[in-house]
C-alpha cells in the first residue's frame, strides 16, 4: 500500500517543498545527498533533496544542465546508490535493500524511457518491448504477444515486425514506451524523453505518455530541459546546484 500524504516541508527548507497532495504518495524522498570523486575533484550532485511525487500525477523535475536532474532521477530508480537519505518507492525503502534486491524490485516496479531510446538493432518492435517481461521470466512467445497488444494500443500495430533501422525516431520512442509499459510498473521514469524528437513528435510522445501512464494508482516522472513540453506536467520541480528550489503544482487546464 501507497504511504499516506505527509505534511511537506515549507521550500525555503534546504531541499524544497511540496505543493498540496493530488494524491497519495508514491515516491516519498528526504535528506537525499549524492557526490562524485574524491578529494579536490569531490562534487556534489545532490545537496539534500526533499521531494514527494504523487500517484495519478506527470511530476516533471527541471532545470539547467548538470544541476542533478538525471542524478536524481537514477537514486530514485535505484540504478545510482545515495551517499544519505532515503527513498521510498510505493512504500518500500531502496537505499535500504540489496544490489540483488533492487535489481528485482526495478523489474517489477519501475519502467524506464530513455532519450536515445536502447533498442536492440537485431530484434523487431516486438520484441524489443518484450524484454522486461523476458528479464522477469516470462517465455518468449508469450513475452512478444503481449508486447505487440501494447504496441497495438498506442498506434504501433502495423510496426510490430519492423526493426529499429526501419523506424522513425517517434515510433521508436513509442517501442521504448511499450517496453517501459509492457511490465505495467506503478513507477515510470523517463530521462529526456522528448529532447532527441521535432516539435510535433515530441508532443504526441507526451500526450502518449500521459494516457497510457498517469493512473490513480500509478506515477510518472519526467526528467526534462524541454520547456515545450511544461504543460503537461501537474507538478514541477525546478532544481539549481543539487537542490529542489521551487515545486510548481500546475493546473493543466489553464496552462493548456
Amino acid at each position: 500500500m501507497p504511504p499516506s500524504p505527509i505534511s511537506p516541508p515549507h521550500p525555503s527548507d534546504g531541499g524544497g517543498g511540496t505543493a498540496p497532495a493530488a494524491g497519495p504518495v508514491a515516491v516519498r524522498i528526504r535528506g537525499l545527498t549524492k557526490h562524485f570523486g574524491s578529494g579536490d575533484q569531490r562534487v556534489q550532485a545532490l545537496a539534500g533533496i526533499d521531494l514527494d511525487i504523487h500517484t495519478g500525477e506527470m511530476s516533471l523535475i527541471v532545470g539547467p544542465s548538470g544541476c542533478g536532474k538525471t542524478t536524481l532521477l537514477s537514486v530514485i530508480a535505484g540504478i545510482l546508490d545515495a551517499d544519505e537519505g532515503e527513498v521510498s518507492v510505493f512504500g518500500h525503502d531502496i537505499t535500504r535493500m540489496s544490489d540483488r534486491a533492487k535489481t528485482r524490485f526495478r523489474s517489477i516496479n519501475i519502467g524506464f524511457v530513455f532519450q536515445q531510446y536502447n533498442l536492440l538493432p537485431a530484434l523487431t518492435s516486438a520484441e524489443n518491448a518484450a524484454i522486461p517481461l523476458v528479464i522477469a521470466g516470462w517465455s518468449k512467445a508469450p513475452a512478444v504477444r503481449k508486447a505487440a497488444d501494447v504496441l497495438s494500443s498506442i498506434g504501433m500495430g502495423k510496426r510490430i515486425q519492423s526493426l529499429p533501422s526501419q523506424l522513425s525516431g517517434g515510433q521508436m520512442q513509442r517501442v521504448a514506451i511499450a517496453r517501459a509499459l509492457v511490465h505495467e510498473p506503478e513507477l515510470l521514469v523517463c530521462d529526456e524523453p522528448t529532447a532527441a524528437l521535432d516539435h510535433e513528435t515530441g508532443l504526441t510522445v507526451m500526450e502518449l505518455l500521459r494516457e497510457s501512464a498517469v493512473k490513480p494508482d500509478r506515477a510518472v516522472v519526467i526528467v526534462t530541459h524541454d520547456n515545450r513540453v511544461f504543460q503537461y506536467g501537474d507538478r514541477i520541480a525546478h532544481m539549481d546546484d543539487g537542490h529542489v528550489v521551487e515545486i510548481e503544482a500546475r493546473d493543466r487546464g489553464a496552462a493548456a
